[in-house]
């Protein structure tokens, strides 16, 4: 049975969802439950002075309005437990939630919501990140004493030095923006109290253990009395980390003791729960005229919003790759989070790496320019190999396949640009390949315009007179799982049952799907660490209560974590099962290899038990009277250990580079003064099925990593990474002009233009 892996086998759940019969968060509401509205402050900064809840209560059909004397423990959060669920002194974005209007049908609960009075004295609003640093800015949490949320440095070797005796050194500054997660469910869900005195939650999540013990906490009830259960996730990508309305449906459950239920709009959704970090990375880089990349300095200032959620592990990450996937002995990094009044930022898919390393590929990539390098040739020589020390000091774990992911990419694009085949050994030598004449423009004077004057040779050459057409390549890096010291594990039971033969497995593990379908892949794991027939495994997921701690729905951590305590379980069951144990069961709990917290100096220690790497090319087009970029086919090499289930592999690449597109050029979520200007998808554009070129080739490499199970690792972040960066060099590619700021919109390539 172990053939089974690497078959596409079809997803359980797929029948139930094209058809409508699968019951998402929002079709779980029955009539006769209490329907739930929450006020938002809708200002980014003030004092509560009083709230008036007398005209709402008189309204017919309003039942209860809660407010922060209402909870037991007004404070929750993933790392620092810096949010109220409920306002009572301070508001701190224009999500914070100051009251929760409780009502027999939802009509009576939105007017009601609107008759509540509160009294506001404006506080002044601090939304530019790097001013909030200054000295005399107002503070978000006056109990601080800044604004600084978290701050983590990384030295390795001597930078400063390295940058003096550079014989090429290039600086800039790159800017990344907001990210919403738009998932297609919005937040919903129902609480009750069951016949056994618990109080149970049934929504949408990505780690059920983690918001049970958020809401006991918050009630202050011991954790067994909560019971948290998903039904069907409409997508997740980070946005369902934090908790958005679990623990208001818990509080107004428990104080009400009757069912009650909660269904988010868009608008809701797109103010109440975090988003993407904004950065602002300002870099300086040397090298050796050889192309050996000498040092690397780096200033990161993350926009951590109002409240901690995950900012801290996200600005470590974050400082972990601001030299890329590239061995360098001299790095000097310093990565800052840092409170606003902005919507709070926290996990989305790619977790800090894919804006760090869009500075880091441009400028890997504008190095080998200055110095009439080959970019390929240069990350060639620096690229991560078994053995590179990461910029903590530390020796990468194994299975780095950098390279092999590079030279796949790089093969598969000259393939379709119909350039003669050479090997790597010739690329080494020939700095004027064919590669570096198209993405080359630093010394090229026919380059220089736009429009006008000669037109350019190569890939660029203008299709017409306002198209131009460009090529370019980048390289990415992620980290699977929880990073530095943050206690790693996953725990699975499996049970056998039958007489002579296994003739039903049961598999136990709190595991979400949040679309990935990492349910399918648990079971083919089972299916096949037990050598039994697929159909024979069942799975028990979505229970707080009968399943247990597998861990988060993020990091691209639970094929690697939840599997491999899957295999481990599976064998230990086998065992009991061979020592006449009938029926046999097991509990296993998974601990990776050890990770360690940064230095606080140096940024020393072990970050990561895992890495995985990816390579990108794409081809562009760009009008230059609109400054509109398309995107005519995409290259997408990942190293994925082992394939568990193709077809989930592809889906994940394919639905990752869409979502990739959306980041580099069209998804432009915008905020002033702390208000968010973009709160609907009529202003915050998100990528069709248009977008999406027809050439999209995803090359799948199978690198076994040695802890993974049958050598499986995560991957779905990996198309997220390098796409960016890749794009901003196409750009380069066709129009000689860089463009630094993210989103690539036509109004910012029309800038950079103009600028040229």
């Amino acid at each position: 049975m172990r053939t089974i892996i690497g078959e596409s086998l079809h997803r359980p759940d797929a029948l139930g969802k094209v058809t409508g019969a699968t019951r998402y968060p929002g079709d779980l509401v029955r009539p006769g439950m209490l329907q739930l509205k929450v006020l938002f402050a809708r200002r980014p900064h003030a004092r509560i002075r009083n709230i008036d809840t007398r005209a709402a209560l008189d309204y017919p059909g309003v039942i209860a309005v809660l407010t922060a004397a209402d909870v037991p423990y007004n404070a929750f959060g993933l790392i620092t437990p810096d949010q109220p669920v409920l306002c009572g002194d301070i508001v701190r974005f224009v999500g914070d939630k100051v009251a929760l209007l409780v009502a027999e049908n939802k009509e009576a609960a939105a007017v009601g919501a609107e008759l509540v009075r509160v009294d506001y004295e404006d506080l002044p609003v601090v939304s530019d990140p790097q001013a909030a640093l200054t000295p005399g800015a107002a503070l978000v949490h006056t109990e601080r004493d800044s604004n600084l949320l978290f701050h983590i440095p990384i030295r390795k070797g001597d930078s400063a030095r390295a940058l003096t005796e550079a014989d090429v050194v290039i600086a800039d500054e790159f800017t990344t923006s907001w990210q919403e997660h738009a998932f297609l469910q919005p937040e919903a869900g129902i609480a009750y109290i069951d016949d056994q005195e618990r109080l149970v939650i049934e929504t949408a999540g990505q780690w059920l253990h983690e918001d049970r013990r958020q809401i006991a906490a918050m009630l202050q009830l011991p954790e067994d009395q909560v019971i948290v259960r998903y039904a069907a996730i409409g997508g997740a990508f980070g946005g369902r980390e934090d908790l958005t309305i679990q623990h208001v449906l818990a509080l107004a459950a428990w104080k009400l003791r009757r069912p009650v239920s909660l269904i988010w709009s868009r608008e809701e959704s797109i103010i109440g729960h975090h988003k993407r970090h904004p950065f602002t990375i300002r870099c300086r880089w040397g090298a050796k005229n050889d192309g050996t990349i000498t040092a690397v300095e780096a200033e990161l200032i993350a926009d951590g919003g109002a409240y901690a959620s995950t900012s801290e592990e996200v600005v470590k990450a974050a400082a972990l790759f601001a030299s890329g996937c590239y061995e360098v002995d001299n790095i000097s990094v310093n990565s800052y989070a840092v409170y606003t009044n902005n919507i709070p930022a926290g996990a989305f898919r790619g977790f800090g790496a894919p804006q760090v390393q869009f500075a880091a590929e441009v400028m890997v990539t504008r190095l080998a320019h200055a110095l009439g390098l080959d970019p390929v040739d240069v990350r060639r020589r620096n690229i991560y190999r078994e053995g590179s020390r990461e910029p903590t000091q530390n020796v990468l774990p194994r299975g780095v396949s950098a390279p092999q992911v590079l030279e796949r990419c790089v093969e598969e694009m000259r393939a379709r640009r119909g350039d003669p085949a050479r090997q790597p050994s010739e690329d080494a030598q020939q700095a004027d390949s064919s590669v570096a004449r198209d993405i080359k423009h630093a010394t090229d004077p026919h380059r220089s315009g736009v429009e006008g004057g000669p037109a350019p040779d190569g890939q660029g050459a203008a299709l017409n007179q306002h198209l131009r057409r460009g090529w370019g390549l980048a390289c990415g890096i992620k980290n699977l799982g929880y990073s530095f010291g943050f206690p790693e594990q996953s725990t699975a039971t499996v049970e056998l049952f039958g007489g002579t033969q296994i003739e039903h497995a049961m598999l136990r593990i709190g595991a979400a799907d949040v679309g990935q379908g990492v349910h399918l892949i648990l079971r083919q794991i089972a299916a096949a660490a037990l050598d039994t027939p697929f159909d024979k495994v069942e799975l028990i997921s979505n229970d707080s209560s009968q399943a247990p701690n597998a861990g988060s729905a993020s990091a691209s951590r639970l094929t690697l974590m939840a599997g491999r305590a899957v295999t481990d379980a599976a064998a230990a069951a086998l065992r009991e099962w061979d020592n006449e144990e009938r029926p046999a069961r097991a509990t296993v709990q998974y601990r990776p290899p050890a990770t360690t917290a940064p230095d606080p100096v140096s940024g020393a220690g072990t970050p990561n038990y895992a890495y995985g790497y990816v390579a990108q090319a794409v081809e562009i087009e760009v009008n230059t009277l609109t400054g509109q970029v398309q995107v005519m086919q995409v290259i997408n090499v990942c190293d994925v250990g082992t394939v568990i289930n193709r077809q989930q592999v592809e889906g994940q690449l394919e639905g990752g580079v869409a979502q990739a597109l959306g980041y580099a050029l069209l998804e432009h979520f915008q905020v002033c003064d702390g208000l968010i200007l973009t709160p609907h998808f009529s202003t915050y554009l998100l990528p069709t099925s248009l977008d999406v070129p027809t050439e999209l080739t995803n090359i799948i490499l199978e690198l076994a990593d040695p802890n993974g199970p049958f050598g499986a690792r995560g991957m779905a972040e990996l198309p997220l990474i390098a796409l960016t960066p890749t794009i901003a060099s196409a750009i380069h590619d066709a129009t000689g002009v860089w463009v630094t700021q993210q989103p690539f919109t036509p109004e910012r390539v029309l800038k950079a233009l103009r600028a040229a």
